[in-house]
């Protein structure tokens, strides 16, 4: 692709027949499935089906300007994928989802959300339709939110406290050191005093001293 699409009819226009009759079929399963809330378009560079702001305003929490993604189909340089985000935590589901293929005899090759492909053959339909039609805007807004939104908060709070936890604590002024500093300017001081009042005091009884050997 030399130019990035910007409609789901010219991403389908820059693939080569299989891959784009692959990605046909996918989506036409997603399609007759999908709930009416949720719509479909380019995101990040793929097929996505997204809810909308007009559906849910507060948009993706890594990219709020961007609508909540809900799944995508794609493309990419070694294989085909399935961006099955609508499950994404929800153990339950993704089980489900597995059970499921798993019936159809066909090979699963997933991530946490990602199903990788090479040909329609190898992808079962039906637990990509089931999967989509289980999950409305509704219900996923709601695990979206109790789930995915909650985890990255935690991680945040416990990364912030991790890091004021290696913060080193401020250094304190060495108030002993100047207090023995203070104390021994204030006993040399004391000592020129007692010095200088020693030397006054022999400078004054000289003459009395002479004085008393004259008459002797």
């Amino acid at each position: 692709m030399n130019a990035k699409p910007t409609t789901v009819t010219q991403y389908l226009a820059s693939l080569d027949p299989d891959r784009k009759k692959a990605l046909q079929a996918i989506r036409k399963v997603v399609k007759a499935n999908l709930d009416p809330k949720v719509k479909e378009g380019i995101q990040y560079g793929m097929i996505g089906y997204f809810i909308p702001h007009s559906v849910y305003p507060d948009g993706y929490h890594c990219s709020p300007e961007q609508p909540l993604p809900f799944m995508s189909i794609a493309s990419q340089k070694n294989h085909m994928a399935v961006y099955l985000f609508c499950i994404y935590g929800d153990e339950a589901e993704a089980a489900r989802f597995e059970k499921q293929w798993a019936k159809s005899g066909k090979k699963l090759d997933m991530g946490k959300s990602c199903v990788r492909f090479k040909k329609i053959e190898d992808v079962c339909l039906t637990s990509i339709g089931a999967a989509v039609k289980r999950m409305t805007a509704a219900r996923f807004i709601k695990h979206y939110e109790a789930n995915v939104v909650s985890a990255t908060a935690r991680k945040k709070k416990a990364t912030s406290k991790k890091a004021a936890a290696k913060k080193p604590a401020a250094k304190k002024k060495p108030v002993r050191k100047a207090a023995t500093r203070k104390a021994t300017t204030g006993k040399k001081a004391a000592a020129r005093t007692s010095k200088s009042t020693a030397s006054s005091a022999k400078k004054k009884a000289t003459p009395r001293t002479t004085a008393r050997k004259k008459r002797s």
